[in-house]
Parts: structure tokens; sequence; C-alpha cells
């Protein structure tokens, strides 16, 4: 595969358009807002100023810009009276501990500074692993504005004690009437807590607990039930799969909670082996994105496909119809039954047919992948049951609702019934962390602790027992759900007791509570031994039932889905989430109506691209069943003719900031809990939309060698890669060509003293998650800059993630070459658009050894440190700028407000409570400096320090940074090329080793692995 191909960012980028060339030469599109220094600026340009004059005013200018630059606020440190025990001063502490808010479930580790929880990592030694949203959550703790800080009912804030005697004499009085109470939760996947629910159910015998799930996996869990008699999720086991086919199933994403790690872990080109991926999907999706073949068809032919996947490998003849794919369904089923046992099937369909489908498939395979044993507790949501509660609300059948941090006024698609519903109740009371729609409604909103101020426990498989410890007193007047439910139960037991009670008694079998608390979980025997069960499940029924429903389709096919940043919308006044760009369409602050290119034309919708960067796009009107909702259109590379996407989580906007009140709410559409609706009627209305994309923004994409891509039976031949698929680059030296990195314009220093530090980032593991973003911005406090800011190409991210579609044809004259012209040539290179390779890659500031940033800088604010980091004084900045128009990569970042204690900017930099998640390690920066990656210098730095005082030297491998700590699938690894032992160096001299724009020579520390795909060849 041919490291020469055409790569591109944008439709406008592979048409050629003259916008792309415009942006390429004017990186810096906005104005300098000098007219808080010069005044009018129209007289300034009028007036007649002489020499002498011009440099008086020029020195001015530059000293003062210098002056606001180091100017800082002036803060009274006030000292322990009497010192914690627990705390040093300036020293860190981390806390393992476990997330489950009913949609992420992690095991993590917590980094408190005096006291203060500022940064979430995955708990690597419980095999956790954390997304965006996890990195994020640590700032939703500090959300002053949304979260509940008192009792209250409807008239006035109360003690505890008058909530617990007014809800409790009520409880009392519809129990000694017989009357129905329902207990709606999400899915907690803890052990105890079902204790405590049981419990509390019979001490009163009329509750009935329902779980509800915002983004619904019922289907899986029912086909689940219905196949091997336990309403669970199967697990997989992707690490030994050989052949994986997947049908809509983004198990990159939020498919199952993300099988990520698993993932990758089968796919080590390195090691010689490659797990075979074949998506078929409509919506270009994270997992069909990092795919090694991408079928693209809409949701009612998936449907088709994978019946008649199930008949080519069984040999049945299930009711189905022909589809334009099946002789790619024939070839896989052949791949399919030659992996045999190491091959695996996943639906994400959420349809208890398709599911049924499914597992019928692994079956019919033998499949060792899939684990039916060592199941998966999290998305234990009941579609049906949540339909028959609202039904029975509406009806006046049920008299009490207590509610667990669920909001669905919001996210139920008959919102409406239930808010009707809730005013025939005779009491409802909503335990919540948060202010939203549904507690807004309630009789009384009780506030409960964030996960970071909690005990608990949660195993989301069978074997590992995660306990939760809280890292911070609570901020506010909170009581935890299971604390409230042992009280209303008659039980005087503190949870904290009764939760060690409960491991104790039924987990750690005489091993120490203290140790398992300690390391944040416990691993327990798996149970070998399973309850026979006798399924009743006919195919040919399945089948029919799911073949009739998709015959029924017509019109478009709308796939609702969640983003990897904002999932299922619970932390939509998260800043750090809405700034997040999507990995797909680098969109922030929005989400839209994904859209082929063809039916865009057909249609006529466009994204037009301004000449600052800017994005715009149209309004659609989108109709399901007679519910309408407006949203505006993204012409996406790699969309299913005859579907369109739409993301869930978007729209909130109770209790929410102003800033945050962003996007459509997909929920009215998401009817049955089912991802994909038929029938849907698409019309162009009025209005213009203003995107905030990074789309064509900083793009390096044009020149040669950014990436570089073979596939896996060019890896593991013998041929020399050097002279095929990662040629280094050449320059003409004294008439001949030789290697760049032979010629030199600088002295080489000698780094082999001391520790040099070396990032490799593996692009065949990297799946463009973007948790490494997050976390990037909680370590260096990287500001957060809104809509408006991101929209003109001015956000602050240290670390971005590029996202390149590539192309076939990979070059204008190779289509020439091909006899084509005219339309005809740019229709071969638009074709490509309908289903193009995707790669991601992360870039930040590259380190280098021979930086043209420091070469420029007028003031020496960049310079280059004796272990190859690329240092900033912020103080010494004058914001010329110089260095980011010399940067090859646009990895350099200027502020161009003061972003904190600025009204402008109301994100968490603004108020004391988002104050407390910042890193007293990392300076705040000030207006008018540049900033960029610093390869988490304090971090480096504090490992040398610990050494030196252990008086030792630094560990193999004990180096880190934000970004290689928290990736989840190892694709970044950061430590000292000195120390032959350190992972790092051998990556930085592995065969699939090179650095971008290498013929530049900037000599970067920051190495890539060549990206491989598996094409079924080796």
């Amino acid at each position: 595969m041919a490291s020469d191909k055409k790569y591109w960012q944008s439709v406008e980028e592979l048409k050629g358009s003259s916008i792309v060339e415009t942006l390429s030469k004017n990186e810096f599109v906005e104005e300098l807002p000098t007219d808080e220094f010069l005044g009018d600026k129209e007289t300034l340009e009028n007036s007649s100023t002489s020499r002498r004059d011009f440099l008086k005013y020029v020195g001015f200018t530059t000293a003062a810009a210098s002056l606001a630059a180091c100017q800082g606020p002036v803060r009274k440190a006030i000292p322990y009276v009497v010192k914690p025990d627990d705390i040093i001063a300036g020293i860190a502490d981390w806390y393992a501990t476990s997330m489950a808010d009913g949609y992420d479930f992690a095991n993590v580790l917590v980094k408190t500074r005096e006291g203060r929880p500022i940064q979430i990592m995955p708990n690597k030694e419980a095999n956790g692993t954390t997304s965006a949203r996890v990195q994020a959550s640590v700032l939703s703790l500090y959300d002053e504005k949304l979260r509940l800080k008192e009792p209250q009912d409807k008239e006035s804030y109360l003690t505890w004690a008058d909530a617990d005697a007014k809800i409790g004499a009520k409880l009392n009085e519809l129990k000694e009437a017989n009357k129905p109470v329902v207990l709606l939760t999400g899915t907690m996947a803890s052990p105890s807590t079902d204790k405590v629910i049981e419990g509390f159910i019979a001490a009163n015998p009329n509750v009935k607990h329902v779980v509800y799930d915002a983004v619904s996996e019922s289907g899986a869990a029912d086909a689940f039930m219905a196949m091997y008699g336990k309403r669970v999720l199967p697990n997989y086991h992707l690490e030994n799969a050989k052949t994986i086919v997947s049908f809509g199933a983004d198990f990159l994403g939020d498919f199952h909670g993300g099988l990520e790690k698993k993932y990758i872990a089968g796919r080590q080109p390195g090691k010689g082996f490659m797990s075979y991926h074949v998506q078929v999907e409509s919506n270009m999706s994270l997992t069909g994105a990092n795919a090694d073949k991408r079928v693209v068809v809409k949701p009612s032919d998936q449907v088709f496909a994978l019946l008649n996947l199930y008949n080519a490998i069984t040999g049945a003849n299930v009711s189905s119809k022909a589809t334009s794919v099946d002789a790619t369904i024939k070839t896989l089923a052949a791949d399919l039954k030659k992996a045999g046992s190491k091959a695996v099937v996943l639906t994400g369909l959420n349809d208890k047919n398709a599911q049924l489908i499914s597992l019928a498939i692994n079956k019919a395979l033998n499949s060792e992948i899939i684990d039916t044993k060592n199941t998966l507790n999290i998305r234990k949501g009941n579609d049906a049951e949540v339909a028959q509660l609202v039904s029975d609300m509406k009806a006046g059948k049920v008299s009490g609702l207590i509610t667990y941090n669920v909001d669905p006024v919001y996210t139920l698609s008959n919102s409406s019934d239930f808010s009707e519903g809730l005013s025939k109740l005779e009491i409802s009371v909503a335990l919540s962390t948060e202010h939203n729609s549904t507690v807004a409604l309630m009789d009384f909103a009780l506030p409960t602790p964030h996960f970071l101020e909690s005990w608990g426990d949660a195993q989301f498989d069978s074997v590992t027992y995660g306990l939760m410890q809280p890292t911070i007193q609570p901020l506010f007047n909170t009581r935890q759900v299971q604390d409230t439910l042992l009280k209303w139960s008659g039980d005087t037991t503190k949870y904290y007791d009764y939760l060690k009670t409960y491991a104790a008694t039924n987990v750690l079998a005489g091993a120490s509570w203290n140790k398992a608390l300690h390391n944040g979980f416990f691993k327990m025997t798996p149970s070998l031994d399973e309850e026979a069960f006798e399924s009743t499940v006919v195919i040919s029924d399945v089948a029919s039932k799911l073949a009739s429903s998709a015959k029924q389709a017509s019109g478009f096919e709308l796939n609702l889905y969640t983003k990897t940043g904002l999932g299922d919308g619970k932390q939509a006044n998260n800043p750090w989430l809405q700034e997040f760009p999507d990995p797909i369409t680098r969109a922030s602050w929005d989400n839209y109506l994904m859209m082929s290119m063809a039916d865009a034309r057909e249609l006529g919708f466009s994204n037009p691209v301004k000449d600052n960067g800017a994005i715009n796009g149209d309004y659609a009107k989108v109709s399901v069943n007679g519910v309408d909702v407006v949203v505006p259109v993204m012409v996406q590379p790699g969309q299913a003719i005859g579907s369109v996407g739409l993301a869930l989580g978007y729209g909130k906007t109770f209790g929410l900031k102003e800033e945050m009140k962003v996007g459509v709410n997909g929920y009215p559409l998401y009817m049955n809990g089912n991802n994909i609706q038929y029938g849907v009627t698409i019309e162009k209305v009025s209005g213009t939309h203003k995107f905030a994309c990074t789309q064509v923004q900083k793009t390096i994409a044009g020149r040669h060698d950014i990436l570089k891509v073979a596939s896996l039976k060019e890896v593991v031949s013998s041929v020399d890669p050097k002279h095929s698929w990662n040629k280094p680059a050449f320059v003409s030296y004294d008439h001949q060509e030789v290697e760049a990195k032979s010629i030199d314009l600088w002295e080489e220093h000698n780094r082999e003293v001391g520790h040099h530090f070396n990032l490799s980032i593996d692009l065949s593991s990297c799946t463009g998650c973007g948790a490494c973003v997050i976390a990037c911005h909680a370590e260096n406090n990287v500001p957060v800059v809104g809509k408006n800011e991101v929209r003109v190409g001015r956000d602050m991210h240290w670390l971005r993630i590029d996202r390149y579609y590539s192309s076939e044809v990979a070059t204008r004259e190779e289509a020439k070459a091909m006899g084509l012209s005219g339309g005809d040539l740019y229709k071969a290179i638009e074709t490509e658009a309908e289903n193009p390779e995707v790669t991601f890659q992360p870039m930040m500031c590259q380190h280098c050894n021979h930086a043209p940033c420091e070469t420029v800088c007028p003031v020496a604010a960049t310079s280059h440190g004796r272990q190859g980091q690329n240092q900033m004084a912020y103080n010494r900045c004058v914001g010329t700028r110089y260095c980011a128009n010399n940067c090859p990569y646009r990895v350099r970042r200027f502020n161009w407000f003061q972003y904190s204690n600025n009204k402008e900017f109301d994100f968490n930099m603004n108020n004391d409570y988002g104050k407390m998640v910042l890193n007293p390690d990392v300076v705040v920066r000030s207006r008018g400096v540049m900033e960029k990656c610093s390869m988490c210098i304090q971090m480096t730095q504090a490992t040398i320090l610990k050494a030196k005082k252990e008086g030792r030297a630094v560990n193999t491998d004990e180096f880190s940074t934000a970004c290689s700590s928290a990736c989840t699938t190892g694709a970044m690894v950061f430590g000292d090329v000195n120390n032959e032992k350190d992972e790092v160096a051998a990556l930085a001299e592995d065969k699939r080793a090179y650095h971008v724009l290498d013929y530049l020579q900037t000599k970067p520390n920051v190495v890539y692995q060549v990206k491989v795909r598996n094409t079924n060849e080796a």
C-alpha cells in the first residue's frame, strides 16, 4: 500500500477549492485587537508620525505587552492551622476508585492536590480504561451551576430531617393502602446497592424497581436472556479474534461500554499479527473508521445482509432478500468459517431479533470470542418496563415515583406522556446529583453526591469487583442514595458499614478490605458452572420478524448514535466535552444531521467554507412518525446513500449555562428505544447554521509524508522498508540524492548525557477516541474558549487528533494516466468520498531538536531544553507569533484573550468551584502569550526529583505524560531514549518509525509508527 496517496481532510480540499489555498496562506485570520493600545485604527493610519515618535511608540507597546504578560493577580496564601496527616502541600495523592454514572463505567485512579481531585486516569492494574467523558467527569464535580446543593420541595429548602419526615409519612401511607410506587434508576452495576434496594422493597412491598437507560441496549439484553437465561450483555475477547465482522456495532465507541483495549491487543503488527476487521454500517463511526474494510449500506440493508450471512454460514434459508453487498457477504462468510472459533459477529441494532441472529451466528461458528460466562453488568435498562411505567403513570395507575439520576423528561421520546403522568402522582421524589428537567417537576429534590464524593462498589463484569471511595469531602449538603433508602427502610446502618460488611461476606472471602480499597478492585474467582438453560428460540421465526420490519422501510433511514465526546448528554454542561472536536467530523459544540454527498447534492444541502476557516450549513426539517426536528446538515463522506445520522445527547437547556445550550435534542426521534428509524422525510428549510469546526483549520494536508500506510503483508515481509513502504526523505546534495538526515545545517549537540525524551505514537493503535485530548486539558490547565472562538480557528487544544481521508486515486496525474479528464477526472476522485479510508494522527508540539520556532523568536521565549523538550518561558513571550508562523506542524496556540477571570469566557476558569480543578503545578497563561504542548515537563521533573530524593536512578518506563497515561490502547509511549531499556528507545529505532515532514529535518522528538492495515492477504 503506497504512502503517496492523496490525503484530504475536507470535501473542499478534495475538490481543490481555492478557499483551501487561501486558508493555508492565511493562518492568522483575525487581526490582533490593538485598538485598546492604539485608539482608532483609521486615524492612526492617516496620521503623520516621525521616525523618532514611531520608535517611542513601538518601545511603549512592547513594554506594555511584556508587562501585561508578566503581571499576575495577588493572592494571599493561608497556611493550615493544623495540617492534615495525609496531605503534604505540593505533593499529589492518588486514590483508586470506580465510576458508574449510568452510562460510563470505569475503574480509575484519581489525582488530588490539597484535597481537590484534579485528574482521572485508568486503573491499569484493574484493566481499567478511560474515555474522554470519564477523563472529563472530574470537572463535572465542580459544576456549581447545575449541582443540587440542599434538599428542597416545591416551596423551599428543607433539612434532611424534615425531608425524611414528610416523604417517609407519605410512603408509609401508600404502603398501608397498597398503592404502587416505582423506583426508577439507571444502570448502577453495584451489587451492594442492589441489596439495599432489595431491602427497601422488602420493607415496602408496594415498590417496584425499574431500570431505565437513556441510550438503550435493551435488545441485546433481551436476546441474551432468550438464548442463555440471563438478562446481561455478552463479553467479547477481541484480543483473541482472527476475524471480526460488525453490523453497525460501534464497539470502539459506546457499544457495550467500548472494547477498544481488547480490540487493539489483537492488532499488533509489530508482533506479526492483526485481526481482520470488517465493518458494515451506514454512519461513519469510530469503529468503521478503524476497520480494515468498511462496507457502506443503509440500515435496512444491514438487516438483510445479516440474515444473508446467517444463511451463508449455516446453510439455512431464513427469510431475507438480496442486497447490493451480497457478494461481499459471501466472502465474509468464507472468512468467518475459515477463522472458526476465532471469529465473531456483532451487531449494534437495538433489536432483540437482530441480536438473536448475531448470537446464532456465533453459536454456529462455535465462537470462543464471545464470552457467555464472564458477562457484562452494564446497560441493564428494560425498554418494555419503562414503556409500561409511562403508560401506567398516564393512566393514573401509579401513586408514587422515586427517581435516581435519570432525566426522562429530556431523554424519553414520549416525554410529554411522562410529564402528564407526573401530575397524577400522589408523591414524586428525585434523588439526583444535578438539577434537570425531571427534577424541576418533582415534589421533592434530594441532592446526592458526585461519584468522587461517594462510597460504593461496582461490578462491571463477573470477576472484577471494583470499590468506590470519596476523594474529597462533599461540596454540598448531599446524602448518598443508599443511605436514603436504608433510612426509608427503617435500617439505621450507615452505608459505609453496610458496604464493608457486604464485601467481607459476599466478595472478599477473607481477603483484606483495606488492601482491596487501596487497589480499588478485587479479582473474584469465576464460576465455571453454568446453569442449564433450554432456549426456546426458533431462528426461522426470529428471522421472519426481523425481515418483516426491514421490508417495511421507506424514505430515508435515520441512525441515532452517541458521540465519543458527549455520549447520552449526562455531562452536557461540561465545557471540556462540548469543545472536544468529534473524531470523525472535527466539529465541536454541536450535533447535526450527517448526510451523504450524493443526497446532499440532490436535496440542495452544502457546507460552504468561509475565508476565516469557518464552516456554515443549511437546516433540514427531519420528520419521523409525525415528530419534527429542525437540525443543521453536515455533509459527511462515507455516509450511506439514503440514510442520515443524528447524535443524541445535545439540545439540553434546563439548568445549563447559556454557552452550553447548543445542538438539537434528538431524543424525540428515539422512539421505542430503537436507534434505527424508518420512513424519515427530510425537507430543506431556511436559515444558515454556523458550525464550530476545526476540519480545515491548522491542516498540514497536501504535504507529503504526513501519513505512511502499509499492509500487514508488507510489514511482515523481508522487504527493506526504507526502499518500499517506509521510505526516508531524500534531498539533492552535491548533485546526488542522499538521505535528508545525513545533511545538517546546524551543529549537532551531544544528547547522550542525562535524559532525552521521546514520544512514540503508533498510528495502528490510535483509534482517535480523544481521551488523551481531555487528559492534556486537565493536566495542563488548557482554557476553554467557546464556540465563537473555535469557529474562527482559535481553539487552545495543545493536542489535536487530525483525521485524514485517503483516496485510492492518489493524484490527478494518476487519474489522467488512466485516461480520465474533465468531469470524469473529478468524479474518479470524488467517488472515493463515498467510502474513504480514514486515518487518525495525534498532533502536538513535535519538540524538534532543530526547532524552526526557536530560531525566529526575537525575545528567546522559546528555547530547547537539555532533555529534548521545546520549552516556553511565558513571562518572556511578547506575542509576536513568529514561532507559530514558522512551525510546519501548526501546533502553537496564541492567547487572544485572558480566558480566566473573564465573564466573556464563562467556563471553569471563571468561578471559584471551577478553578478547583486547576493543576497548581502548571501556570494559567495570560493574554498575549504563545502556548503549546510542554511534554508535561512538570511530570518529568517530578519523576526525576522523586528518584533523586529516594537516592536512586529513574526506573525503566517510569516517565509518563498525561496523554500517554490516558491512552487506553497503548498507542502513545513516552520515555527516555537514552535508557536503552525504556520501551520508547526500541520504538524510536523500529522499522515502522518515521517523523512527520522528515524532509524538513527539524528532527522531532515525537516519532510515529506507520499505520498498518490488514488487507487479509497475510
